[in-house]
């Protein structure tokens, strides 16, 4: 077995170890058109107020039928200091069953991530992300980030990631598999992708 062979094992067991202990029981959804409904027939300020901070302005007579939320996250940029920021699409364009690097970044340098995501049909809550980096097989960064309740809406939302610092030295460059994964409070799953990556000596973009 591989180092991303072993990689994709070690993250499905600790997915269904997580989706084990944080598995909950939630009531049935509904069409966003008919909650919107049922909050105006007994709507008060503070209903009123709320709607407003989670919708903003969308055209809720555009409204789909659909319970269910839609989030597809759109791209992924990579920011450094003194760099052109590296925007990726998401699904990237590497093969990553191949090994072949998405991007590569350099050894000791301060990054960060800037991620763009679209929500559409209803509101999605407690929208979260994990973000698992392994070398060689090992887990080396094993990221859990909640990113909060967002309404439907034309324009994404953005949400940048803090300023991280890439290690440094001739043990840590080289390639590195990752696994990216966006889920709900109702454990939806909207992405979930692997990819692989390399530290350099110096800067790279798309490799």
């Amino acid at each position: 077995m591989d180092a991303e062979e072993e990689a994709s094992a070690s993250m499905a067991e600790e997915d269904e170890e997580e989706e084990d202990a944080g598995s909950v029981a939630l009531g049935p959804q509904v069409p966003l058109k008919d909650h919107l409904q049922l909050l105006k027939e007994g709507e008060d300020d503070s209903l009123r107020r709320w709607k407003e901070q989670l919708l903003g302005d969308v055209d809720t007579t555009k409204l789909g039928e659909s319970a269910e939320p839609e989030v597809t996250v759109l791209n992924l940029t990579i920011l450094a200091p003194g760099r052109p920021d590296l925007l990726l699409p998401i699904p990237f364009a590497d093969d990553s069953s191949r090994g072949h690097a998405a991007f590569a970044l350099k050894d000791g340098s301060p990054y960060s991530f800037r991620f763009s995501f679209a929500v559409a049909n209803n509101i999605v809550s407690g929208l979260k992300y994990s973000h698992t980096v392994w070398k060689a097989g090992v887990r080396v960064e094993n990221q859990k980030v909640m990113l909060g309740t967002f309404g439907p809406r034309q324009e994404p939302y953005t949400y940048d990631a803090e300023e991280d610092t890439t290690p440094s030295g001739i043990f840590a460059r080289g390639s590195y598999s990752a696994k990216l994964k966006f889920v709900d409070d109702d454990g939806k799953v909207y992405l979930d992708m692997m990819y692989c990556f390399e530290i350099r000596k110096d800067w790279g973009g798309v490799a």
